[in-house]
């Protein structure tokens, strides 16, 4: 029998239940239900966020994929300065990006490299130098645009004797996300008097909307600041400036409830415009610092805060506005999708599996379903100038759609058509035909100038892959018109970069390359097993796509296909690369991302890979790598390839590998190090492993939860979650 989810509400609407019609009825087509229901509004609130002290590793967010605001334990960003080597207090959106002036009009052959190929010709590179006026091209391409931290909303807490707070005197704290409603609730006592700070994301504005409740608003010590950086060009840092004041505008227009901010950093301008519901005196006590006083009248005070890049035509709506917005987008997102419930498994580790898997889809749908792909950190804090990697957007946003969601994957598809112009530009640059999509770029598309990322190739077939997972879920001509020419041009691309080898009569993927395993050199680098498996699906999947079209196959595509190089073998192993034939036995290959085995776990690749060389190669791996040097996405992708290999005990056991990488944090967050506290690419992939380990993938073995042992300790149910390519 198939269930609806309970959600403990004596009412459920009319779009709910309709909603729930075409899931159930999608669910039965494409085998995607199991037989039980889940009590979701039980699965999800027990695990809700419960801090009780001030961890600078705990901050929580709110937000809605496009914007999203991070509190410490006060409920607001009262002490980012003592936050900022945890998870920062960020305030980003995707469209608040800022340059600073190119005044050296730096392009991209300013850093130009150039590297004879196999074919004999030279072909540019974007790489970085460190001298001359190629240092300077490198620092500003890199480094611009960075993404910006659009302002501090924090409290100004008073003492009796007149001075502020420090993050000493906040006591007594009890804060709590509640993921089903989307509330941050925050309590704390100052001085021996209580505060209650509820705050609530908007879900389609980029706004916050907050209550404070509390007798220091009567006692006058109690004020809401805001605070306006300048853009920072740091490399992982919260992405504000507060020590060039000069080089910024703040302008403000109040009105008789609300003052409108009007900010301008060079070329960059946005509006935030705050409005509150009783009696307010905003006053400006240092440059583009602003404090709101509310009236001292009452022990309660709300008000709301709307950024946008451009001037609203609407003011931000009110706490009771957002709040209900709030809570019917979230009991929708969770009522809806998929779910999976481990809380009849035995195995100690299961409840940890289901916190950090409910916890996971909250902070990807709040940090990574956006209109552009998402940077690594999402839009808690910047990393790598807040640009995002085109390679990790196959881990940010494929299980969207495998949990059923690919709505939230699809709305960051639309950006790949916006700069495929750039794209083609560096294939016709570099000499190859179609498009070769850039690797660390912002919204622009302009890539930047790399000595690893420039000559990565494994983002290459991901849109395809993208494109070939909407299909399956919605095989229609629409989808196939409007992903053509990116499926097409994509192939165009990846054909024209493989080589013939007149020796061996195979097509190769040749210097300079660097694979997804990074440490090798690009100089020498040939036939990484990943990438060519990922070659032969994204050139089978595009001829398949001109079959549906009607249209006749590409020849020289097929001939590639046919003809590419078989996967490097020594010793019954798989190489990393064929130029490497001691990688098993020189230590210096055995770190960084074990991506031989993504080979089978990633990828339906079963007509180029030999199952059990691939399950000799896993088992070599796992039994002897440097796992400190692996990152939080890799003990994921080890369960994925486990999972088809047939060996479901190993592939919980890599989902709690005992390293670094793989902490998650109370909030959710996958902590790598103490410069990459955040890694949402290992939330994303844990959610695709689980996917793969409850659902199975295509043309797998078509029984329950392939990816979890039969050994009476696991007890999973799921539903609503598609099988993977």
């Amino acid at each position: 029998m198939i269930g609806i989810p309970m959600t403990k509400k004596n009412h459920i609407s009319t779009s709910f239940f309709l909603t729930f019609a075409i899931i159930i009825l999608s669910g039965i087509s494409n085998n995607i239900w199991s037989q039980e229901s889940i009590d979701r509004f039980d699965l999800v609130n027990r695990h809700n966020v419960q801090i009780n002290e001030v961890d600078t590793m705990a901050s929580l967010s709110v937000g809605n994929g496009s914007f999203a605001y991070t509190v410490d334990a006060t409920g607001l960003q009262t002490f980012p300065e003592h936050y900022e080597k945890g998870i920062s207090l960020g305030t980003q959106s995707e469209w608040g990006w800022h340059s600073f002036p190119n005044t050296g009009n730096y392009t991209i052959e300013d850093v130009a490299e150039r590297f004879t190929i196999a074919s004999g010709r030279e072909v540019p590179y974007a790489t970085q130098h460190d001298s001359g006026r190629q240092a300077s091209a490198t620092h500003w391409l890199r480094t611009n645009p960075h993404r910006l931290h659009l302002g501090i909303v924090g409290l100004v807490l008073v003492k009796g004797n007149g001075e502020e707070a420090s993050v000493e005197d906040i006591k007594n704290v009890d804060q709590e996300l509640n993921l089903w409603t989307g509330e941050i609730d925050s309590r704390f006592t100052f001085e021996g008097e209580p505060v209650h700070v509820a705050v609530f994301g908007h879900q389609s504005r980029d706004q916050i909307s907050v209550r404070i409740e509390s007798p220091l608003i009567s006692q006058e010590r109690l004020r809401v600041k805001m605070r306006f950086p300048y853009g920072n060009d740091c490399h992982v840092c919260p992405g504000y400036d507060w020590n060039s004041p000069k080089k910024h505008t703040t302008t403000t227009s109040e009105s008789e409830n609300g003052v409108l901010f009007q900010r301008t950093l060079d070329k960059t301008e946005y509006f935030v415009d705050v409005n509150w519901e009783s009696s307010a005196q905003v006053t400006n006590p240092g440059k583009h610092h602003y404090q709101l006083t509310p009236a001292a009248d009452g022990d309660t005070f709300s008000f709301s805060v709307l950024f946008s890049n451009e001037k609203p035509e609407e003011p931000a709506t009110n706490f009771v506005s957002t709040k209900q917005n709030s809570i019917n987008h979230w009991e929708e997102f969770w009522s809806t999708g998929g779910a999976i419930d481990f809380s009849g498994s035995s195995d100690p580790r299961a409840h940890e599996l289901e916190r950090r898997v409910v916890l996971s889809q909250y902070l990807t749908k709040i940090q990574c379903a956006g209109d552009l792909p998402p940077q690594e950190t999402g839009l808690t804090m910047n990393s790598w100038y807040g640009k995002f990697h085109l390679e990790m957007h196959w881990w940010h946003g494929v299980h969207f759609a495998l949990w059923n969601r690919a709505d939230q994957l699809e709305k960051s598809l639309d950006w790949y058509s916006k700069v495929l112009p750039k794209a083609k530009k560096t294939a016709r640059w570099q000499g190859y035909g179609g498009v070769r999509w850039q690797k660390m770029t912002g919204p622009n598309g302009r890539k930047g100038p790399s000595d690893v990322g420039e000559f990565l190739v494994w983002q290459q077939p991901h849109i395809i892959y993208y494109a070939e997972e909407l299909y399956r879920q919605n095989p229609s001509k629409k989808i196939l018109e409007n992903y053509k020419e990116r499926v097409f041009e994509t192939a165009e691309f990846m054909a024209s970069f493989a080589t013939l080898d007149e020796s061996d009569g195979y097509y190769h993927l040749n210097p300079p390359l660097i694979p997804a395993q990074e440490l090798f050199e690009k100089e020498t680098t040939r036939d990484p097993p990943f990438e060519v498996a990922y070659w032969h699906y994204g050139l089978s999947v595009a001829q398949e796509w001109r079959k549906r079209l009607g249209l006749s196959i590409d020849k020289k595509w097929q001939q590639v296909i046919d003809k590419l190089a078989p996967l490097a073998v020594k010793n019954g192993l798989y190489l990393p690369d064929r130029n490497s034939p001691n990688a098993y036995t020189d230590d210096h290959y055995r770190h960084d991302h074990p991506i031989v085995v993504g080979t089978y776990g990633l990828l339906p690749s079963d007509a180029i890979v030999d199952k059990e060389v691939m399950k000799r190669t896993y088992n070599e791996i796992f039994n002897d790598w440097d796992w400190p040097s692996t990152w939080g996405w890799d003990y994921p992708m080890m369960a994925m390839a486990v999972t088809k290999l047939g060996m479901p005990e190993k592939a919980v056991d890599a989902l709690f590998m005992d390293v670094q990488k793989n902490t998650y944090l109370k909030n959710g967050h996958n902590y790598q190090d103490k410069r990459l506290r955040l890694y949402l690419p290992g939330n994303g992939a844990l959610l695709s492993a689980v996917a793969l380990m409850a659902a199975g993938w295509e043309n797998g073995p078509d029984i329950q939860t392939p990816g979890f042992p039969d050994n009476g300790k696991w007890n999973v149910k799921w539903e609503n979650i598609r099988k993977m390519q």
